[in-house]
């Protein structure tokens, strides 16, 4: 069979803005990381086309944001910037959205972000809450686009037409997904990012490193399984195993978007490189039957 095409940019949603099919999540950078390995870091993505960083407020109370517009000022080349909003109990209003937004911008050094999600359901405050501080948000040219991340398929469905009401696309739901946890298969979030035209980013997409060989290692047999498929195939393309872990989420759909975490030059270097990888589809097979829950 033929090889399964990927590409290297992607849309997110119907917002019009395009990013690298692969992303790089930054939670990490705020855990002590050397600033000096960080930068390093972000210019071995960009070097191989990524561009798309993810970040949040509440990643080390603001330290991943302020690396962030730090990569950004000491690079000449641009960057597709993500961060989140963090609805704990006491922000509970639009106003406390954009106060937060315009303190995520202090921090990154940027007059607007180019996408700003809600990082998780509160379950005491209505969608339409946040449907109107993200539409504050892209109105006001604050955010380029605006998302939501951890929301269910319902959850989906209702903020993308709250948001459609006003003029506004639902860019992405950001949620974990990888071959170890396929629940947005099962549980309909795949299903609605593709029903709104969202884009699903995917974050763990290696699963904690467990599918990069790096990870805390435990004896599951689907797991060893699965393993030992992406091993056989990384061989056949002189690959490593997470690249192949990456083509295979790159290839599920054309609306998936893995973020893998990056700390250092090799491993950005490699997951940079997934996007060229080519799956068979007798590969994407095999590594989509050893990844399957057990059946019962």
């Amino acid at each position: 069979m033929d090889p399964v095409e990927t590409g290297s940019r992607r849309t997110l949603g119907g917002s019009g803005l395009m990013v690298s099919a692969v992303g790089v999540g930054t939670n990490r950078w705020a855990a002590g990381v050397n600033d000096g390995a960080v930068l390093e870091t972000w210019r071995t993505l960009l070097d191989g086309g990524v561009d798309f960083v993810d970040t949040a407020e509440v990643y080390g109370f603001g330290k991943s944001e302020r690396l962030v517009g730090k990569c950004l000022g000491e690079t000449p080349r641009a960057g597709v910037v993500a961060t989140k909003f963090a609805p704990f109990i006491a922000r509970t209003s639009p106003r406390h959205l954009i106060a937060a937004l315009d303190a995520s911008l202090a921090r990154l050094g940027l007059p607007a972000v180019d996408l700003y999600y809600v990082h998780f359901p509160f379950p005491f405050i209505d969608l339409s809450v946040f449907a109107e501080g993200l539409t504050e948000a892209a109105k006001s040219g604050k955010a380029r686009a605006v998302g939501v991340s951890n929301f269910g398929a319902d959850a989906t469905r209702r903020m993308a037409d709250l948001l459609g009401r006003a003029g506004v696309p639902l860019a992405a739901n950001e949620v974990s997904y990888s071959l170890v946890n396929r629940k947005p298969e099962r549980n309909g979030v795949l299903d609605a990012c593709r029903e709104v035209g969202a884009a699903l980013v995917a974050y763990f997409p290696l699963a904690s490193g467990r599918l990069a060989g790096t990870g805390a290692q435990t004896k599951d047999p689907r797991l060893e399984r699965l393993q030992a498929v992406l091993a056989s195939t990384a061989q056949d393309h002189q690959a490593s195993v997470g690249e192949v872990a990456l083509a295979w989420l790159l290839a599920r759909d054309p609306c998936v978007i893995p973020i893998p975490g990056a700390t250092k030059a090799p491993h950005a270097k490699l997951n940079a490189a997934a996007m060229r990888l080519k799956l068979t589809g007798e590969e994407f097979a095999s590594i989509d039957a050893a990844s399957a829950p057990a059946a019962g």
